[in-house]
């Protein structure tokens, strides 16, 4: 079975209603984005980070996987699929991808302050933190996210992922974000690279042969799978 990595970034979410600080009118346009998602702004101010991440859950709840996030499960009965996501939702879990890689940390996940490894998932309708929310040891949480200003632990583990794809996907991303948008670098010469994306930033710094669809996720994802089950089954 083929393993097929697939890189995905806001676009994939867009479309399931999920807002990002990028787009115009966003629902990052009210907080000035080092104040809620950097590591000074929470230093500063973390009650703000609390109240706004709380207020992403929120609106996270209401929304649904969509159609690009059903399909990518259903390639698991063809494809060793591996996901590598730049979004803090939880939507590829909720469609029911079971191998998906976190870049920037989780959503729905808090974790302690002086014990990093003690992670915690938030179910609802407990999904709200505080400068009062403490674990079960009595240690005070942040939000499992990473933040502006800090490393991203899981970069290493997606570039080992990324070197074992025979076929490299990407979708719904600008790659303009780093060090996510580095990651078709990383494959071997020989692997088909796949871009989807309504506008792809056309790629002039690779030597790879990179295959364009240019169409918003659920449409691009649905011609992905019928070009893989064609050419790589």
């Amino acid at each position: 079975m083929k393993k097929l990595v697939i890189s995905t970034g806001a676009g994939i979410s867009a479309e399931s209603g999920v807002k990002t600080f990028r787009d115009t009118g966003g629902l990052w346009e009210n907080y000035p984005v080092m104040k809620v998602a950097s590591a000074d702004g929470f230093r500063e101010n973390p009650a703000l980070v609390h109240q706004f991440y709380n207020a992403r859950r929120d609106q996270l709840l209401s929304v649904q996987p969509n159609a690009a996030h059903l399909i990518l499960k259903e390639l698991e009965n063809d494809f060793d699929v591996r996901i590598i996501t730049q979004n803090v939702d939880n939507l590829h879990e909720r469609a029911g991808s079971t191998n998906v890689l976190h870049l920037h940390g989780e959503l729905m996940k808090i974790r302690s302050m002086t014990h990093p490894e003690r992670v915690y998932e938030l179910t609802p309708p407990d999904i709200h933190t505080s400068l009062e929310t403490r674990d079960s040891y009595g240690d005070p949480v942040r939000p499992h996210i990473v933040f502006f200003q800090e490393d991203v632990p899981n970069f290493e583990p997606a570039t080992q992922l990324t070197r074992e794809a025979d076929i490299f996907v990407v979708i719904g991303t600008s790659l303009a974000v780093y060090p996510a948008a580095s990651l078709l670098h990383y494959t071997r010469p020989e692997v088909p690279i796949y871009y989807i994306d309504p506008k792809p930033t056309i790629v002039t710094t690779s030597n790879k042969d990179i295959n364009y669809i240019a169409k918003k996720a659920s449409e691009g994802v649905a011609e992905l799978a019928e070009i893989l089950r064609k050419n790589y089954l």
